[in-house]
């Protein structure tokens, strides 16, 4: 071979076609073409789902006389035993094979023969994959709630632990005005209560029935898919046999209820990291989740947070991988759609183990009260308050908050006090206790968020174990 020649991809194999190939092709694929063409090694994480699809649509045909009762028991008993070989680790996925439809249909065959091949009756790949992605989903959106309620259920905890501690609130990352530390964390709960909420929303749009759309138009075949759909726990059946093999919307906005869960996970991340450091030293991370450094041994590196938000951002890639995949496909199924599940499940991953971690390091942080109120004493940080005395006085608003900046100003300039002697400033727990209006960070109002999030938590626990025996 010269230098200006390429070596030539792999020539086309002749052997004996295999899967789905077998009649219109006469030879297998290339070998760089079927490591190209296979999902496999992504979508065999959907074996259960998809076996789970398969005896129910079995049990349908035999109802409606589209197969024996004899055939559909063979079928059933058939899948279970691959069932539990999978489980077992006795079945290897073939990347010949393309993907986890086919293998667990050729390891059907080798099970129970030939009349394995019954089972693809009045089916597509195309309606399978969305059948099985949906209820993987299902299945998954539920178990993502419930590690959402334990790092708030975290979070409430800590809150009520650390009720009488305050600490500076932020603007700008500058010294704002005193609140409670227990009030900052609950704000995150209502951050992952409402990605809760979100996820539960989104259950209305994944549970759609599509098995029966077939590859794109239906089947001649008198199937009956709302029996399917209620074997299976679906409320409802896709009304559109087209859009229910393209559709991939409830995959998108999943993708977006995670990249939402991540920025949230980012934000208190990074006031961990924050806090953490000597610079501020308002808390101290739990050990088994931080790591030290190869040449500084006195180094406590905040890796765990340091990692969520750096994940974050891997999540964002995931949304916007789903969304280009589908911007401009026709209607309806496109060799594109396989590209759908990995940044699904890499956003599945990403997120559930991150929001497990975090509900570790929020229940494993110590706060430093002292040092928290000694960056609350800031006496600049009594300056509304200040502003708020000269409007109980008649001045208006403007006005006192322009005498209030002065004063601020010339105690800038003189580096102290300055002109602020003299001046009575209320106390940091004295100025958090004056916030007694709904959402404040009085001690009765904080209590308050606590009880209702508890309510939250134990109502939102009792609808998932509804779910949970529904399915």
């Amino acid at each position: 071979m010269t230098r200006n020649q390429k070596k030539k991809p792999s020539a086309t194999k002749t052997g004996k076609p295999v899967g789905v190939r077998k009649g219109r092709f006469r030879s297998e694929m290339d070998p760089l073409f079927a490591r190209f063409n296979a999902s496999i090694a992504v979508d065999h994480r959907l074996f259960e789902h998809d076996i789970r699809g398969s005896i129910a649509h079995a049990r349908m045909l035999a109802r409606q006389e589209i197969i024996s009762r004899d055939d559909a028991r063979k079928l059933e008993t058939g899948l279970r035993s691959v069932l539990e070989r999978i489980r077992r680790g006795e079945i290897r996925f073939r990347e010949e094979l393309e993907d986890v439809h086919v293998n667990i249909e050729e390891a059907l065959r080798q099970e129970i023969g030939e009349v394995a091949g019954k089972l693809h009756t009045a089916r597509s790949r195309n309606d399978q994959i969305a059948l099985d992605l949906r209820m993987y989903l299902l299945d998954e959106v539920e178990r993502l709630q419930q590690y959402l309620r334990e790092l708030m259920a975290a979070l409430v905890d800590t809150a009520e632990q650390n009720m009488e501690l305050v600490m500076p609130g932020y603007t700008h990352l500058q010294r704002g005005q005193p609140v409670r530390l227990a009030h900052h964390l609950m704000a995150y709960f209502e951050m992952f209560r409402r990605d809760w909420q979100r996820l539960s929303d989104s259950v209305s749009r994944i549970d759609r029935m599509p098995l029966g759309s077939a590859a794109l138009a239906g089947t001649t075949f008198p199937v009956d898919r709302e029996w399917v759909a209620r074997e299976l726990g679906f409320s409802s059946v896709a009304a559109n046999s087209m859009d229910a093999v393209s559709d991939r919307d409830f995959a998108v906005e999943f993708a977006f209820d995670c990249a939402m869960m991540m920025m949230h996970l980012s934000r208190l991340a990074e006031e961990l990291i924050l806090w953490a450091s000597q610079e501020f030293g308002f808390c101290s991370l739990p050990d088994d989740f931080c790591s030290g450094s190869s040449i500084m041994p006195q180094k406590k590196n905040p890796d765990a947070c340091e990692l969520i938000r750096a994940k974050t951002g891997r999540v964002y890639g995931d949304l916007m991988a789903l969304l280009t995949v589908l911007k401009a496909l026709p209607l309806t199924y496109n060799k594109d759609l396989q590209e759908d599940k990995e940044p699904v499940f890499d956003c599945l991953d990403t997120v559930s183990m991150s929001i497990r971690i975090m509900a570790g390091l929020i229940s494993g942080a110590r706060f430093h009260g002292e040092k928290m109120l000694e960056a609350a004493s800031d006496p600049t940080l009594a300056a509304t308050d200040l502003a708020d005395s000269y409007v109980r006085q008649g001045k208006p608003f403007r006005e006192a908050h322009a005498a209030v900046g002065a004063i601020m100003r010339g105690r800038s300039e003189r580096s102290g006090y300055g002109r602020m002697k003299g001046v009575s400033l209320s106390a940091p727990e004295e100025m958090v206790e004056a916030r007694k209006h709904i959402g404040g960070t009085a001690r009765a109002r904080v209590k308050e968020q606590i009880r209702d999030a508890r309510g939250f938590l134990k109502k939102s626990g009792e609808k998932s174990a509804r779910s949970r025996s529904g399915r």
